[in-house]
């Protein structure tokens, strides 16, 4: 009797073992992503972080969850969705929603890792410390690089050589005072330096759009550049939808401005810097800090003009200024024949 108890006990103890083995592995990880976006994980920069996570060998609800959140372009909801994701213990958030959707998660959590697929200037946004040595428990990738603003008035300058008076469309609210002021100075410096008056228009979201063009018109604007953001980017159809109606020809962060109609873009790759988000979740789920991994910047820029908008604006290669090497791409650009809407070039 003894003996067939003890057999028993030693069968079920047998059964029991691999129960409790699996009930001590760890579970799949679990990414939050913050967006600002409207809920759709097959949009394009969603899409490429997921496409950057395969290349590292995961596959979403096979070996890694992905818990999302959408803003929805309501930039005063990201507290709470990052609250939320740090109520449900993730092992790392990654924002997609300018510096805002960081600082919110920042705020939520000093402990969980926090990495950022595209903000500006994540030293004058008090993000981290610095780029090599973040400092905190964020790090990731920054949109800026050295004088983009600079950049974007020349292009202007060479596409409509006469403009005098060129407007600046910002957020006020999509970054800290003490990063917008050197923005702007730098904006401002470049403007006098190609002998043009900048003219800072400043509108919060979709609602101030038609009050904000209306500004532009009053101050006599003869060209706009539109600093992107989150909120900016839910709007953008009626953005290029106003600059078209007031023939005003505007040069965007992004790409995906030019795909609907705007006239050009010059900027980082979004695409590329949300796949690149993906590495620092790999390195963060094989043990390394967000303090010891360096931010890194634009590696791919691309210049895009839409040559059916700058038909419909006139302008034309006779437009653009003397010779000189990228002057010349340009005109080649408003003078080739393109089966596409877009001409594009990647530098």
């Amino acid at each position: 009797m003894k003996r067939r108890a003890f057999i028993t006990l030693i069968g079920a103890a047998a059964l029991a073992w691999p129960l409790a083995a699996r009930a001590q592995q760890k579970p799949m990880p679990v990414i939050g992503f913050l967006s600002s976006g409207l809920p759709d994980p097959g949009a394009s920069n969603v899409a490429a972080f997921r496409q950057g996570l395969r290349e590292l060998g995961y596959i979403e609800d096979r070996n890694i969850l992905i818990e999302y959140r959408w803003a929805e372009g309501k930039v005063e909801r990201f507290p709470v969705l990052a609250a939320e994701l740090v109520a449900l213990r993730v092992d790392v958030i990654v924002t997609a929603g300018g510096t805002l959707a960081v600082l919110a998660a920042k705020q939520a959590t000093t402990s969980l890792p926090i990495v950022f697929s595209a903000v500006g200037d994540p030293v004058a946004e008090g993000l981290v410390t610095s780029l090599a040595r973040p400092g905190s428990n964020v790090t990731g990738l920054s949109v800026v690089a050295t004088d983009l603003v600079g950049k974007w008035l020349e292009l202007l300058k060479q596409v409509v050589p006469g403009v005098s008076v060129v407007a600046l469309l910002l957020k006020p609210d999509a970054m800290p005072d003490r990063a917008k002021e050197v923005r702007l100075k730098e904006a401002d410096v470049s403007a006098r330096a190609l002998g043009m008056q900048l003219q800072v228009v400043e509108a919060r979201g979709p609602a101030d759009f038609d009050r904000a063009f209306s500004d532009m018109s009053a101050k006599g604007a003869g060209a706009l550049v539109v600093l992107s953001t989150p909120a900016f980017e839910i709007g953008r159809q009626r953005i290029v939808d106003l600059a078209a109606k007031n023939r005003l020809p505007t040069v965007y962060s992004y790409r995906y401005y030019v795909d609907i109609g705007g006239l050009m873009s010059y900027g980082p790759n979004l695409a590329d810097l949300h796949r690149r988000a993906a590495a620092y979740v790999d390195k963060i789920l094989k043990g390394a800090k967000p303090s010891d991994l360096p931010v890194q910047q634009p590696t791919k820029f691309e210049l895009v003009i839409n040559l059916k908008t700058a038909n419909a604006l006139g302008l034309t290669a006779a437009h653009a200024a003397r010779p000189s090497r990228r002057r010349d791409r340009i005109k080649r650009l408003f003078v080739a024949v393109h089966e596409s809407a877009c001409g594009t070039f990647r530098t």
